[in-house]
Parts: structure tokens; sequence; C-alpha cells
């Protein structure tokens, strides 16, 4: 008797959140294979570590590979020293700054801390793909690179931009995809994951295991998760980003700081919790039985809690409560949502001009004007007298109520772009 679950149950649970995979019927074969034999299938997943810190838009790829480690099959996280010193120029319209081997190294130390957040240290295969493509000389190069013309090259959509703007395209670029690919000959895989922007490296991955001949590898995509803004990918260069790594009431105040609409999408990637599930809460928020503040909240508390523990969740929740509800409990004020731009140092002192403030929100006509009321004593901020014009706080979004005189209004100052 096969220890695995019946296919369409474990199909169930892979294809929830998958963008696209290739092809559905060869992962069904490879699962019925599996099941029959009793051997699990081997599932990668490549991380190149060019920075020192995973977000939550990484771990959507890793929680798809806890999927498949939760149903029994083998999953090696790849990480990708080698190919980080070429850099992978997915998305990119110029050339990536070379990494050294120091810095490549401790980023990669930082990412295995990081990623048994979500998987099983001890049922995960961990591997360097310098291993392998450290070894190959010049011939196995060429050999390698014999598989793929120049033309297959610049049909990839970075290349082919770049191509028609006459911008730079290095030769070591050219590479990548071979070297990804070359990854799953040496692993054997028989799934691989990435987001719907590997695709080109993804499709290597197959046509080098024809020429090897093994089995080519399914090819499971997922979405590319957007960041805090709702509209573009989930970057910390773009200043949009929810890393695994930060505080509880950090991580929970940005989560609770998402659109409704981008809640769901979240639920969906970055929980465990079934497509039915997701879609009966989603019905409960449309009858009206269900606030979409209490689903986020939900959604904040189940996150924090997956990589801060439940104690800490629980308090990230209530910190936010005190802070946000409860101070327009007892009063109807207009909330004014403002972008926060003006970061005068490091994360952990993050502060807002208060002048500048004071006439996003209306209640000042100048910063001359702001600046006096300031001097005056006349502003306060949740109830207490703004003494000066820079205001330090704790984490995005923040949430003040701003009082000038008889005027005033709720402040809720988070996500990215301009603003004050």
């Amino acid at each position: 008797m096969s220890a695995f679950l019946p296919v369409d149950e474990q199909l169930d649970l892979l294809q929830k959140g998958a963008a696209e995979i290739i092809r559905v019927s060869d992962l069904r074969e490879r699962l019925e294979e599996s099941r029959k034999t009793g051997r699990p299938m081997r599932v990668k997943a490549g991380f190149d570590p060019t920075a020192p810190d995973l977000h939550l838009g990484h771990t959507v790829l890793l929680r798809k590979l806890r999927h498949f480690q939760q149903l029994g099959h083998t999953v090696i996280f790849l990480v990708g020293d080698f190919t980080s010193l070429i850099g992978d120029p997915t998305g990119k319209n110029v050339t990536r700054k070379a990494l050294s081997r120091e810095q490549i190294d401790e980023y990669a130390r930082t990412y295995q801390q990081q990623v048994f957040k979500i998987l099983d240290e001890k049922l995960t295969e961990v591997r360097y793909n310098s291993e392998w493509l450290g070894k190959l000389g010049y011939e196995q190069t060429i050999r390698l690179a014999s598989h793929f013309t120049v033309s297959q090259m610049l049909e990839r959509d970075e290349f082919h931009k770049r191509f028609q703007n006459e911008q730079p395209i290095s030769l070591h670029e050219l590479l990548y995809p071979l070297m990804q690919g070359y990854d799953s000959v040496a692993l054997e895989c028989d799934v691989e994951l990435g987001g719907t922007d590997q695709r080109f490296n993804l499709g290597a991955g197959r046509e080098l295991q024809r020429h090897y001949n093994q089995k080519p590898q399914i090819v499971l995509m997922t979405p590319i998760l957007e960041g805090l803004d709702g509209t573009q990918k989930m970057s910390k260069s773009l200043g949009n980003a929810i890393g695994i790594q930060e505080p509880p009431s950090e991580m929970y105040g940005k989560l609770m700081s998402i659109s409704d609409e981008l809640m769901w999408k979240y639920w969906v990637f970055l929980t465990d919790l079934k497509q039915s599930e997701v879609d009966a809460m989603k019905e409960e928020v449309a009858a009206g039985t269900l606030h979409p503040m209490e689903a986020k909240k939900r959604l904040s508390r189940t996150i924090t809690a997956g990589f801060h523990g439940e104690a800490a969740a629980q308090a990230a929740d209530e910190n936010w409560a005190r802070m946000f509800q409860q101070k327009t409990a007892s009063e109807d004020l207009e909330e004014v949502h403002i972008a926060f731009a003006d970061v005068e140092g490091p994360a952990e002192i993050l502060q807002i001009r208060l002048p500048k403030l004071l006439i996003q929100l209306g209640l000042a006509v100048s910063g001359a004007e702001a600046s006096r009321k300031i001097a005056e004593k006349a502003v306060k901020l949740d109830g207490e007298v703004a003494a000066n014009s820079l205001v330090p706080i704790d984490f995005l979004p923040a949430k003040f109520v701003v009082r000038l005189g008889k005027r005033a209004k709720i402040a809720i100052i988070g996500g990215v772009g301009e603003g004050v």
C-alpha cells in the first residue's frame, strides 16, 4: 500500500495558487508513478543569495515546496552560490553588479537560517550548485552551450528588449539559463518551481534533461506577488516588501496596510488555507457577515504567527488595536491615507515631517503656518502637544490623531510612493 495520498488529493493542494503547470497531465503521471513505486519525486527550487534577507514574496515558492514536502516528496532547497556570480538577468534591463564570493557565502548562510521557518529542516535536502557548476571545464561548458542558439536566447523578453534598445548584453548573462538548466540535470529533478518570470530558465532545464536522456521535469510556476503598494512586484529595492526577519509588530502592521483586494492573494499564496476555505471567507465578507478588517486581522495574525509564534502574533494584534482602533472610538474623524517617503535615517528610527503632514491633512496652508503653530504648541498628536517638527515612529503604517485647534483628522501613514 502506497504511503502517498491519492493523486487527486495531492493535485488539489499542489495546484492551489499555481499560475501554470507544464504540464498537469505529466504531473499526474509522475505522481501516479510515485505512488506505484513508492519513490518520492525530487522537487527543487533555486535561490540565488544576492541579498541578505528573504521577504514574503520569496516565501510563495517556499510554501509550495512545503506542500510537496508535506505530501512526502523529496524537497531540494538549492542555493545558487555559483549562479550568483553571473546574476539572474530576469526582469533586469542592465547587467547585474557582480557580487564577491564573501558576500555570496554570507547571504547563503542567512538564507538557510530563514528558510527553515517554513520548510522542515530534517526533511530538506540543501545543495549548492557550485558542487557541479564549479567543476565544469571549458569542454563541458561548450557542449552545454551547443544545445542552444543565439536566436533562442534573444527570444527571451529581457534580452530582446535590450537588443532592440541597443542596450548592452554581457556574454556571461547568456550562460545563466544554461547553468540553471544544468542544475536540474545534476539533481535529476522531477519538478522545478519558479515564478512566472522564470519561464525561460525553467524551460532550459526541460530542454537539457532531454539531451541528457532524463525525463523532462515538470515546471510549476507561481504568480509574482505584489508588494504593499498592490501594483509592483514585492521588492526591498522598491520599498514595498515585508521581510520575514522583521519584528512581529512591524510585520503585522504592514500586513494590515494592504488593500482588501490584495488581502485575498495573500491568503492564497502566503498561508496553508485551502482554496475552498479562502473562497468561503470571501463569500462571508461579500455577504456582510464578516468585516473585511477582521479578515485582514486574521491574515496578519496567521502570517505573523508563522514566523514569530502565536504569542508574538497575539501581542502584535493587541498592540495594533490599541494604536489604531481605540484611538478613534470616541469620535468620528476623517481618515486620510498618506504614502510615506521622508525617511530620516535607518528603518529603526523612522521620522515624519510634521509641517508637511499638517499641509497634507489640510490643517495648514503653508509650511510657515504649520511651523508657527507647532512653535505655539497648538498641534497635538494623539492628545499630546507636539514639541518638534520631526516626529519619530516605530513602524509603518503609522496612525495618528492630529489636532490643530478645534480641527482634527486621522493620519494613516504607510505604503510607498510620494507623500509625507
